[in-house]
């Protein structure tokens, strides 16, 4: 089955950060790879992933012990990697230009199916701007408390201020939004390393090494738990949709390759940059140290900050929390508004003549701001909605669904019998499995 242009999906591309709109590319794109453009987008993608995830890694990665964290460093690089470049090129293969990742699965699967994924893709995103709702609250409590000696505010009140500010952001442009994430994540990087060397002092190698050998079956077990988390950790999914529409946008019939070195540049500097920083707060910390900060329900920086007792980490932790939860808020936002619209104009207004499109941003609006003060009110485990619901259903649509479609659509042929392929399903299985974990946990009241 071929990608055809039967159906548009009505919604307006998003120019990429520093995209030049002056490039004409020609069928084959341009002769030469435009490097600031690329770093751009790198940047960008990096950005989405370093949020709420990465900060609370270390804890699920630590609890297990060493070898599961070995294992996990290992495989994280290629599970990144390779399970983005394919939803990347799910979108790129599509003819039709400036249609996001709901349209061209709609177009693709038909409507019933395509509905289905849209669904899908909203509630991988979804959850995750709960989870900051969360851990934005948390982490301005604990600062206030902890490090300020300030009085915390009634829960309500601090999280309806702080999911509004974030919210304020959004909707005054995406333009705005773009280059306030572009300034964060630059700081974050810095901030990131340099708060992994200054841990080293810390580290108790020993401890962590010294420990007797768990056994097989343990050392799985430890490393199928850790895998949503790891899965939601380096997800820049939200984005990919977008990203890709750039690239076809300035690179014509060179986006799929173009884009695979931007993904390949990205997952360096993600492996490099948080797995540096997981294995520092590890060794810093101990398995007991995550065990406390897990039953916080603290990033692991804000938790540093209460037990060290450093004027630096006492201060920086709590702010690379809070810059990493609102630029990774951002990007996951756009995701969720546009998997809301999608739900919207394909069940009940596929035309867009009952609904106009002022309205329905409006109301997407409202409805996330709601429903994320709400939780954050609720306060539930963040790692356990990570492990159960985020996590797994990220990985259906990053991990199996573009699986699928390589094996469905003529337009993806030329990717078909590739190992990777086989690693990717491998590695989305194990983390839709950690949902039946998840539930057989919750019924069974372990």
């Amino acid at each position: 089955m071929q990608i055809t242009d039967a159906h548009s999906s009505g919604h307006t591309p998003v120019s990429g950060p520093h995209e030049r709109r002056d490039t004409a590319p020609t069928a084959d794109g341009p002769a030469r790879p435009d490097r600031g453009f690329e770093r751009s987008w790198v940047i960008s993608l990096f950005g989405t992933a370093v949020g709420a995830g990465v900060l609370f890694l270390p804890i699920n990665a630590g609890l297990g012990g060493v070898w599961p964290l070995l294992i996990a460093t290992v495989l994280i690089g290629p599970m990144t990697y390779f399970s983005h470049r394919a939803l990347s090129r799910f979108v790129c293969a599509d003819p039709k230009p400036g249609e996001d990742i709901t349209a061209v699965a709609r177009r693709a699967f038909g409507p019933g199916a395509g509905a289905a994924i849209t669904i899908l893709y909203f509630f991988a995103v979804y959850p995750i701007v709960l989870i900051y709702g969360v851990s934005i609250t948390n982490t301005v409590e604990s600062l206030l408390v902890n490090q300020l000696e300030i009085p915390a505010p009634p829960r309500a009140l601090l999280s309806f201020v702080l999911i509004g500010l974030m919210m304020a952001v959004m909707l005054t442009g995406q333009k705005l939004m773009l280059r306030i994430t572009s300034l964060l994540v630059y700081p974050l990087i810095a901030i990131l390393f340099a708060m992994s060397v200054y841990l080293i002092p810390s580290w108790d190698v020993g401890a962590l090494f010294g420990s007797q050998t768990p056994e097989l079956g343990q050392i799985l077990m430890s490393v199928w738990l850790v895998i949503p988390v790891l899965v939601f950790a380096f997800n820049h999914s939200p984005a990919i949709s977008q990203f890709s529409l750039a690239m076809k946008r300035h690179y014509a019939g060179q986006a799929a390759t173009r884009a695979s070195h931007v993904l390949v540049r990205t997952t360096a500097l993600l492996v490099v940059f948080t797995m540096f920083f997981v294995w520092s707060c590890v060794l810093a910390l101990g398995a007991d140290g995550m065990a406390e900060a897990k039953a916080a329900n603290l990033p692991v920086l804000s938790y540093l900050a209460n037990v060290h007792d450093a004027p630096v980490i006492a201060l920086l932790g709590p702010i690379v929390a809070i810059l990493a939860i609102i630029s990774s808020f951002f990007g996951h936002y756009l995701g969720a508004a546009e998997g809301a619209a999608g739900i919207v104009r394909s069940l009940v207004d596929r035309d867009g003549s009952k609904i106009s499109d002022k309205a329905l941003n409006a109301a997407i609006a409202a409805f996330i701001f709601l429903t994320t003060w709400v939780v954050a009110i609720v306060n539930p485990q963040v790692l356990t909605l990570i492990e159960t619901i985020a996590g797994p259903i990220i990985a259906v649509i990053l991990y199996l669904m573009p699986m699928y479609a390589m094996h469905r659509l003529e337009a993806l042929a030329p990717y078909r019998r590739q190992a990777s392929n086989v690693f990717v399903v491998i590695a989305g299985l194990v983390a839709v499995s950690g949902i039946v974990y998840g539930v057989v946990q919750t019924l069974t009241g372990a």
